[in-house]
């Protein structure tokens, strides 16, 4: 069916006289007047050669460019940048990191805008990439669909599945003399057999699984590994349904309400996912205009069970997870439970609640329970407050038994510093490590610690030791460490005035951290701090650290759809 492009972004660059120069362009490019007369479809993906998450984005566009065609769209591919975690761990290049979140969502903004496209299908694969799509798409509120281009499979070794994570923390157990260079090497090259994201519960499935139940992504379409045909026809199909949702107006931020974030942290909490959610759902919300904080999210994660046995903190990875019928029939059975709002829009056009109506809850399978029988009743992270952290922080509990720790505090003033105290073992159990200037603007860039956490595993240490931290921690870390810890060192929070020795008491039962010490002591060494300064005073982290919120709030790094003046769907 015909779309009238009248009113659509397109007729600046397709229609009149005063669009010739614009139409000589798409003529070089070969394209005929039946399809520059049609809506323009933006196809954008963050595919590139820096691992394994992105290589296959390329191929699923191609599939996404069919089903656009077959719908009478014309596609315009494009491709933006990705910061892969798994490469950037564990030195300065994590600083890139959160901070290529914003540069996504601004760059797939600025080529939608420069060109003036009409709707849009975001692909991604890694951690960052997944939120950075789906903000672009709620700021612009074109017509959207997002896809995720699926998780790798998982390696196989002795017998059992591995992942990354687990290469990670052989590191760990090679610093501890546990295994020798040549089983670490075996470990390295068995743990990632294929394209795709890391294979656990990590950040990258997590998002995945929130652009389902947040209602921007097809039903179905987050579970298939990414080496599967049946992604391609899930690619197809997204493309002919942003065409669907053109014709029929239904634009991301009618879809992603604060009935939707609340079910996409939900369906976060009940399968174990990752810290890095509470900042990303917050993140989303301000696009949309919606006070959506850490914790808003905090909240609904303590009120939903747990009931996905997801890697880092249960027995399976993301393919088993597909093969029980993927992220529906944890939102089946949340919606069962009576935990989630089935009236949400998808961007199918139906409710989520009847797109679930097909779905059957399976037997005979441990993946997923239900709400009545969960892991545990509260979700598999958390929020914590106190005087430690008056803005708020965050942990993951799935797989944890001790909930409640307390010890001297071990400070560090960047991660460089807590890994190498690790690796030649300077600490005691008991000790609570403290890596601050670490923040979104102390870093700059708010680094994951994976390394540290995954080298205190492989050490023996895990759960023995704890971590707090005013960066962030990967979805792939286990143990009791707590990131996102607000305000940050870099402005002077509570955690810039610690000392070595300070008792630090961290309930995650009562959601509370603590440094005992008194008002006055604090108020004391505050006094006597003085800013640091970090070691980015030109380029993209400088500019960064410039804009940058507080992590309580997304870390964002711009106003919001709360101080626009207009929307780019209604130019």
């Amino acid at each position: 069916m015909a779309i009238d492009k009248s009113k659509l972004p397109s007729r600046y660059v397709s229609v009149g006289p005063e669009s010739a120069p614009h139409r000589s362009y798409y003529y070089a490019m070969g394209m005929t007047d039946a399809e520059i007369a049609q809506p323009f479809v933006g196809v954008a993906t963050c595919w590139n050669e820096a691992a394994p998450c992105n290589i296959s984005l390329m191929r699923q566009a191609q599939a996404v460019k069919k089903g656009v065609k077959a719908a009478q769209g014309t596609p315009r591919e494009f491709a933006t940048i990705t910061v892969t975690d798994g490469i950037a761990m564990g030195h300065a290049g994590m600083k890139s990191s959160l901070v290529s979140r914003d540069l996504i969502a601004d760059s797939v903004e600025l080529t939608m805008r420069g060109h003036c496209y009409d709707a849009l299908v975001g692909l991604a694969g890694c951690d960052k990439s997944l939120p950075g799509m789906m903000m672009a798409m709620v700021r612009l509120d074109v017509p959207s669909v997002f896809m995720y281009g699926g998780s790798i499979l998982p390696g196989r070794l002795h017998g059992k599945d591995i992942t990354v994570q687990d290469v990670f923390e052989a590191v760990g157990r090679h610093s501890a003399g546990t295994i020798d260079d040549a089983e670490l090497h075996e470990i390295e090259c068995h743990a990632c057999p294929s394209a795709g994201s890391c294979g656990g519960q990590f950040t990258a499935n997590t998002m995945a699984c929130v652009s389902e139940a947040i209602g921007l992504a097809l039903p179905g379409s987050a579970g298939a590994p990414a080496p599967y045909e049946s992604r391609d026809a899930y690619a197809e199909a997204s493309g002919e349904a942003v065409m669907n949702a053109l014709e029929k107006g239904i634009r991301p931020r009618r879809i992603v309400t604060r009935s939707a974030l609340e079910n996409a942290a939900r369906v976060v909490a009940a399968t174990g996912g990752s810290t890095n959610a509470g900042l990303h759902l917050p993140a989303i919300a301000h696009e949309v205009g919606i006070d959506f904080d850490l914790h808003e999210v905090a909240r609904i994660f303590r009120e939903t069970p747990y009931i996905a046995d997801l890697k880092p903190g249960g027995k399976y990875v993301a393919k088993d997870l597909f093969e029980v019928g993927g992220v529906q029939v944890v939102m089946k059975a949340l919606l069962e439970g009576g935990f989630l709002d089935g009236d949400c829009l998808s961007v199918s056009g139906k409710s989520i609640g009847d797109e679930l109506e097909k779905v059957k809850f399976p037997a005979d399978q441990d993946v997923v329970r239900t709400t009545a029988k969960p892991l545990s009743t509260t979700g598999g992270v958390v929020g914590l407050k106190g005087n430690l952290a008056p803005e708020g922080a965050i942990v993951k509990i799935a797989g944890m038994t001790e909930l409640k720790f307390r010890g001297p505090a071990r400070v560090f003033d960047c991660e460089e510093d807590a890994f190498k105290a690790v690796e030649e073992r300077k600490y005691q159990e008991g000790d609570v490590f403290v890596i601050r200037y670490e923040g979104p603007k102390g870093g700059p860039g708010m680094r994951e610690m994976l390394s540290t956490t995954a080298a205190l595993y492989g050490q023996g240490t895990g759960g023995k030791v704890a971590l707090i931290t005013d960066g962030r921690f990967s979805g792939a870390t286990r143990g009791f460490c707590i990131g996102h810890v607000g305000p940050e060192a870099a402005v002077g929070g509570p955690i810039a005035l610690l000392q070595d020795g300070d008792m630090i008491a961290l309930d995650a039962e009562a959601g509370t951290m603590d440094v005992e010490l008194d008002d006055a002591e604090l108020a004391k060494r505050a006094r006597s701090w003085k800013p640091r300064q970090h070691d980015y005073q030109s380029g993209a982290l400088w500019r960064y650290a410039q804009t940058v919120g507080p992590a309580e709030k997304g870390a964002v790094t711009h106003p919001g759809a709360a101080a626009e003046t207009h929307i780019f769907a209604d130019i």
